[in-house]
C-alpha cells in the first residue's frame, strides 16, 4: 500500500507541509505573526513576512523566552523550550485538510500565570479533538515581562495582542485546513482563561469566536501598580530605566531570569506584584468583568465555565507552604481577610462550614473562591435569560498523588484526552480513570459542536456538572446543595457552592466586585494595616513563585 503524502495546505502568508499522525493531518509551527524581537520587541505584532515554496510544519516551534518552573514545579508541570526566534506560532490539527469540511474549530489559549507554559506541552495535544471532528488550533504568545509589562514607551497588553493577531490568522486562514472560521470557540485554563476573559470584552477581538470556555481563571483587569512593581523590580535587577527601550536590549535570558526573581515571592494565592491584563483604553477598555457583568458585553457568546474543587493544593502541596500555614493558624486567617479584602464573618463562615480543615485549606478555598468562583458565579447569574446561556462545571475527581486533591490544571488531560502522555501522569498520578476523560472531553466536544454540552444551562437554580469518578456516582455537594441525578446519567448539583459564596455578598461586596482598574483613593488607615498584615502574612508564609 502506498504510503500517504504529507499533507500541503496554503495559508495567506504561504504554503506549510504538515504530517499524518494516527489518520489525522498535524501542522506544526505555523507563524501567525512575526518574530518580537529586534525593532518589534515589545511592540504590537505583525504579520509574517511571506514565504516562497512549502515550509515545513512537522516540529513545534521556537516557545517564547520564560524561566523554568522551580524544581518542586517541575515535577508536576511539564514546560519544554523550543530556543529560536520565530515564537508567535500556531499548531493545527484536523481529520481533513480540505476547504469543504466546514468543520467546528478549538483555539487553545494554555496557561501558566502570564510567565510560563507554550503549545508545545504534549498534554496539549489535539489529536482526541480532531479524532472526534473538531480542528484544533493551539498557539503561543508573549510571556512575562516581554508580553505583559507596562512601560511609558511601548502599548501595553502585547501578549493579549498576539492573541488577538493569531485568532485573526484562524479567521482568514482556517478554513484551507478544513475549518469553518464562523464556528470557532476558544478555549483556556488559568492565564488562558483570564485572557479570555479579556478578549471577551475586546472590541477588537468581536466577531473571531462564537464560543469561549474558561477553565480555572475569570475575567479581570490587573491594577496598573501591581504590574508596574513588577517591572521596577526588575530593571533594578538589571540595573536599567523601567522602559521598554532599555529592556529591548537586554538579552532575553537574562531578562526572563532577572523577572523570575523579582517576583519570586508572589503568588496566586499570596498576592504581590504580578504580570496580568491591564486596562490600557484600547484593546482592554474598561474592566473585562464589570464589561460583560455590568455593561452586558458578549452576551451573544455561548459560555462553559468552571474550575477544579481543589485549586489551591497545586501552589500549597509542592513546596510545603500548606504545614506553615497550618503552623500559622489565625494569622494564616487574617492574611487571607487582608488578601481578600473581606470581613471577620467570612472566615467564621468557613471554619463552621469545615470545622476539620486546616488553616491552608480554609485560606485556600476562601482565596479561589475570592478570585475565581465568585466572579464567575456573577457572570453566569449576568447572562441568565440571555440568548446565549452559559453552563458551568466543578471538576471533582482528585489525583491519585498525595496532597493534590482535585489541584489547579488537573482537569487538562481529561480534557485533550491525553491520559496516555506521560506528562499527564505528573499530576493525576497513575490509574487516571479514561471514562472520566471520555465524559470530560465529550463535552467539550459537544459545546464547540453545537453549544451544549450536555447538561442544563445556568438559572436561578445554579446547575452545576461535577465531574468525578463514575458518572452517576453520588456527588460530594457542600452543605445546602441538592444533587439531582440519576444513575447513569450526568452527576449534576444544584446551587452547591451557593452558601459559602453568600458569605461574601453579607461579609463584603470585594469578591464579586472588579475593582482593579478604578483610580484609588490615597490609603486609609485601614487599607493600611490590611495591606501590612498582607505583606506580613507572605513574608511569615515563605511564599515562592512557581
Amino acid at each position: 500500500m502506498a504510503e500517504r503524502p504529507d499533507p500541503v495546505v496554503t495559508t495567506p502568508y504561504g504554503a506549510v507541509r504538515g504530517r499524518y499522525e494516527d489518520g489525522v493531518a498535524v501542522f506544526r509551527g505555523v507563524p501567525y505573526a512575526a518574530p518580537p524581537f529586534g525593532p518589534r520587541r515589545f511592540m504590537p505584532p505583525v504579520p509574517p513576512e511571506p514565504w516562497d515554496g512549502v515550509r515545513d510544519a512537522g516540529s513545534f516551534g521556537p516557545t517564547p523566552p520564560k524561566p523554568p518552573y522551580s524544581a518542586r514545579f517541575a515535577r508536576l508541570l511539564a514546560d519544554p523550550v523550543v530556543p529560536g526566534d520565530d515564537c508567535l506560532n500556531l499548531n493545527v490539527w484536523t481529520p481533513e485538510p480540505d476547504p469543504a469540511a466546514r468543520l467546528p474549530v478549538m483555539v487553545w489559549i494554555h496557561g501558566g500565570a502570564l510567565t510560563r507554559g507554550s503549545s508545545a506541552l504534549p498534554v496539549y495535544d489535539g489529536r482526541a479533538f480532531a479524532r472526534d471532528g473538531v480542528v484544533l488550533v493551539s498557539l503561543n504568545y508573549r510571556l512575562g515581562v516581554e508580553g505583559w509589562g507596562l512601560f511609558p514607551d511601548a502599548p501595553a497588553n502585547a501578549g493579549l495582542r498576539d492573541q488577538i493577531a493569531a485568532l485573526e490568522w484562524v479567521r482568514e486562514a482556517v478554513g484551507a485546513f478544513g475549518g469553518d472560521p464562523d464556528r470557532v470557540t476558544v478555549f483556556g485554563e488559568s492565564a488562558g482563561a483570564i485572557s479570555i476573559g479579556a478578549l471577551l470584552a475586546s472590541p477588537r477581538a468581536g466577531g473571531l469566536f462564537r464560543r469561549a470556555v474558561l477553565q480555572s481563571g475569570a475575567p479581570e483587569a490587573t491594577d496598573r501598580d501591581r504590574v508596574r512593581r513588577m517591572v521596577r523590580r526588575t530593571a533594578a535587577r538589571l540595573r536599567v530605566p523601567a522602559t521598554a527601550a532599555a529592556f529591548a536590549a537586554v538579552d532575553r535570558r537574562r531578562l526572563a531570569a532577572a523577572q523570575a526573581a523579582a517576583g519570586r515571592r508572589a503568588g496566586p494565592l499570596l498576592g504581590g506584584p504580578a504580570f496580568g491584563v491591564v486596562v490600557d483604553g484600547d484593546v482592554v477598555p474598561r474592566d473585562p468583568l464589570r464589561a460583560l457583568v455590568e455593561e452586558g458585553a458578549a452576551r451573544d457568546v455561548e459560555l462553559l465555565l468552571g474550575w477544579t474543587r481543589d485549586e489551591h493544593r497545586l501552589w500549597l502541596a509542592p513546596t510545603g507552604l500548606a504545614e506553615r500555614l497550618d503552623r500559622l493558624g489565625p494569622l494564616a486567617l487574617a492574611g487571607a481577610r487582608a488578601r481578600c479584602r473581606c470581613g471577620p464573618a467570612v472566615p467564621r463562615g468557613y471554619r463552621a462550614a469545615r470545622p476539620g480543615a486546616g488553616a491552608a485549606d480554609l485560606v485556600g478555598d476562601m482565596i479561589t473562591d475570592h478570585l475565581l468562583r465568585a466572579p464567575l458565579h456573577r457572570l453566569a447569574d449576568a447572562r441568565d435569560g440571555a440568548a446565549a446561556p452559559s453552563y458551568v462545571y466543578e471538576f471533582a475527581w482528585p489525583s491519585n498523588l498525595p496532597g493534590l486533591g482535585a489541584c489547579h490544571a488537573l482537569e487538562l488531560g481529561f480534557v485533550f484526552d491525553t491520559l496516555g502522555e506521560p506528562d499527564a501522569a505528573r499530576l493525576a498520578g497513575p490509574g487516571a480513570p479514561q471514562e472520566l476523560a471520555d465524559a470530560v472531553h465529550g463535552a467539550w466536544v459537544r459545546f464547540a459542536c453545537g453549544g451544549d454540552p450536555g447538561w442544563p444551562a445556568w438559572d436561578a437554580a445554579h446547575p452545576v456538572r461535577v465531574f468525578d469518578a463514575g458518572a452517576g456516582a453520588e456527588p460530594r455537594t457542600e452543605a445546602g446543595g441538592d444533587a439531582r441525578a440519576a444513575a447513569g446519567e450526568p452527576v449534576v448539583a444544584y446551587g452547591p457552592r451557593d452558601r459559602q459564596l453568600a458569605l461574601w455578598e453579607r461579609g463584603s461586596g470585594s469578591a464579586v466586585s472588579a475593582p482593579a482598574a478604578r483610580p484609588r483613593p490615597g490609603p486609609s488607615p485601614r487599607g493600611t494595616a490590611r495591606r501590612s498584615v498582607a505583606a506580613r502574612f507572605r513574608r511569615s508564609a515563605g511564599a515562592r513563585r512557581p
